[in-house]
């Protein structure tokens, strides 16, 4: 099952830190939802992605970046 997330980031002393992650329905869903995320004062930045696992027996695939707002961490690089 491919899964599409939101996921904010805040600027917790000198480090990003993952804020709540918000499953959506569709790519475009996760990445207007990110770039909301993005605007809210709290947080640095936002990034969409998608990935596809097994959530009954926790394996996933890597996680596709989809689009990346503000500040992430360098992991998630930009797409």
């Amino acid at each position: 099952m491919k899964y599409y997330v939101a996921l904010p980031f805040v600027r917790v002393e000198d480090t990003l830190s993952a804020g709540q992650a918000v499953e959506c329905p569709h790519a475009a869903a996760a990445v207007r939802r990110a770039e909301a995320m993005s605007y809210d004062k709290e947080n640095a930045g936002a990034v969409a992605f998608s990935r596809q696992g097994n959530p009954d027996v926790g394996e996933f695939d890597d996680a596709v970046i989809l689009k990346v707002f503000g500040e992430v961490p360098e992991e998630f690089g930009r797409a």
